[in-house]
This record gives C-alpha cells, structure tokens and sequence, in this order.
C-alpha cells in the first residue's frame, strides 16, 4: 500500500477494518518553520467534510421532535430574509436544493481565498459573521427546483441548531456528538487560538516554488459550512457510532445514507458512490486552500478510510487507488 502513495505526500491515511486498523502512515510536515512533523494523531482541518456534523446534528432534533424535515426557514428563523424565500424547507437545507444565494459558489472555480481579499476573515468567527456575506442576495434559483451545492445552506442550519438548542452550534455538537462517540480531538478551533498538535495548512506558490500558511485564506474559525478539525482516529469512531445507530436511529441512518436528490448521490450531509444493486458507498470530503480531506465508509466490510493533507494533495486519487487495490 505504500507503494500507492506518491513520495512528496504529506498528511496522513489510516485505513479500519472491524475495529482494527489494516493501514496507517503520518507523512511529511505539520508546521514547516519548526520542522514538525505529522503523526497518526495530528488533527486535521477538514473543510466542508464536517457539513456532517450538522446533517447529524438536524437529524437528531428532528428525531427528538423539536423540528420537522418541512419546517420553513421563516418559522424556524423568523428574521428579515429579504429576498430569500422564507418556505425553504430544512429538508431544502440538508440536501442543496433550497436555491439560497450562496457566499462562495465552487461551481465558479475562484479560489477560497479570493474572499478575504476585501472581507477580513479574522472577522468570521460565528455563522452569523457570514450572514452579510449572502443574505441581500436573490435566490439562485425557485426552492426545490435543483441540487446545487451551498455553503451557506449549511451556515443556516447551523443557526437554526442555535435557535433550537439555546446555544452555540459547536457546544451542542461537542454534547450530542463528539463526547459520545468519544471524539477528544475533535472540535471548531480558531486558527490564531489553535491547540496542540494541529496541522498548519499550505498553500504552493508557483512563482516562487515556495510554500506559505493559509492563516490569511480561510474563515479564522469554522461554522456550520465547515471548518471542523479531527483525526484519523475520531473519524473511525463517528462512522462506527454512526452506522451502529448510536447518534440516530437506524432508521434515520439508512435514510441519511440513501440517495435524496432525484439524478444526484447525495444523502443528508453526505456524498454516495453508487455500487450497484441498491448499494452505496457514504463519503465526506472537502477542499480549502492548504487543506483537502475524503473519509469513506464502507458498510458491508465494514471499513473506514481516511486520508487528509495539510499540502492539498490529491486525497480524491489516492483514495481510489486503495479503493480498488482493496476490493479486486
């Protein structure tokens, strides 16, 4: 297996089958200017991975009967949207279908960092910091309609976990989520406040070659868009807990890792690779400059993969390759 692996890859992979790990490497640097280097439990941003957190997070509410999937956006958050259409549903929210402007739209092809250029990202530290950023925008397009990838959709229901729950989104995942499934180095970090032993994101300068940090690239903390931090370690344990119906019923579960969008491999916070014979693989990924993230689950063998990288490297790649040389 490390053959597969490219030589200048930095970031880690850890491979679970059953509980037990089958493949785990640390590669190359966390933090170049102190030449330190990553280990298995380095924490990792994952960018939009975590959006799963909050797809769980809705799910257990919903299942604890204090929202619906139909609830509007104008019931649940009774604010002035302005343009946006207050029906939205939560259902809309969950699975980009909700035509909400969005701040960043991938589909463009900018850069992340092309944001802050105007917009200081020290500022962004809560989900309603990035309300300015799209709410006097018009709907992209009529709710409903479509599926198409937004992050502010995700910002919302994290302010609609708040409105709910009486606190701060990240507190209630920290209760409901991350302490259950014993996740310790797992949580929302602000990059000019991080902990021990995080991985310091790298962005490539190609005129010069060299490398800098993303300190200036990304929102300075995560929201409900994405922007948590975890290792390879606490991923094997959410997708356990996950799966084995420990955050949601099992029922639920097999609703949020099915096909919820008519044409597209989406659940609720959750990408599906198609198998076939009704099969799905569940993934999560994300991609910020200095960072890029996939952790799949693998429910008939029962396999966690995860693979992160502070360089963005191709993780997408890679993990097909050991995918394939796994399932042969």
């Amino acid at each position: 297996m490390n053959d597969l692996v490219q030589d200048n890859f930095k970031g880690v992979i850890s491979i679970e089958e059953h509980g037990k790990w089958i493949f785990k490497q640390a590669y190359g640097e966390s933090d170049l200017a102190n030449q330190r280097m990553n280990r298995l439990d380095t924490k990792f941003s994952m960018a939009s991975a975590s959006k799963i957190f909050i797809a769980v997070a809705i799910l257990q509410l919903i299942e604890g009967k204090f929202l619906s999937l139909n609830q509007t956006l104008g019931e649940v958050l009774p604010m002035d949207w302005h343009h946006i259409d207050k029906t939205i549903t939560i259902r809309q929210l969950l699975t980009h279908t909700s035509g909400l402007p969005d701040y960043f739209d991938e589909s463009l092809g900018k850069n992340y960092a092309t944001m802050w250029e105007n917009y200081p990202n020290y500022r962004i530290r809560s989900g309603e910091d990035l309300l300015p950023l799209f709410l006097h925008k018009r709907m992209v397009y009529p709710k409903g309609q479509k599926f198409h990838y937004n992050h502010a959709g995700y910002v919302v229901l994290s302010l609609i976990i708040e409105a709910v729950t009486k606190q701060p989104f990240e507190h209630y995942l920290e209760k409901m989520i991350f302490t259950p499934c014993n996740m310790g180095d797992t949580g929302y970090y602000e990059l000019d406040r991080l902990p021990l032993n995080c991985a310091t994101g790298y962005c490539l300068e190609e005129e010069s070659q060299t490398y800098y940090s993303n300190i200036y690239s990304l929102d300075v903390k995560g929201n409900g868009a994405g922007g948590a931090y975890t290792t390879a370690k606490d991923m094997d344990r959410f997708w356990t807990c996950l799966v084995k119906g420990r955050l949601l019923s099992p029922s639920m579960v097999s609703e949020m890792l099915s096909p919820q969008v008519e044409g597209e491999w989406y659940g609720y916070g959750v990408w599906l690779k198609a198998l076939g014979d009704h099969q799905y693989l569940p993934f999560i990924q994300g991609s910020h400059p200095g960072v890029s993230f996939i952790s799949s689950y693998d429910c008939q063998r029962c396999r966690t993969m995860t693979l992160m990288s502070n360089f963005e490297h191709d993780v997408w790649a890679l993990h097909g390759k050991f995918y394939n040389a796994l399932n042969r």
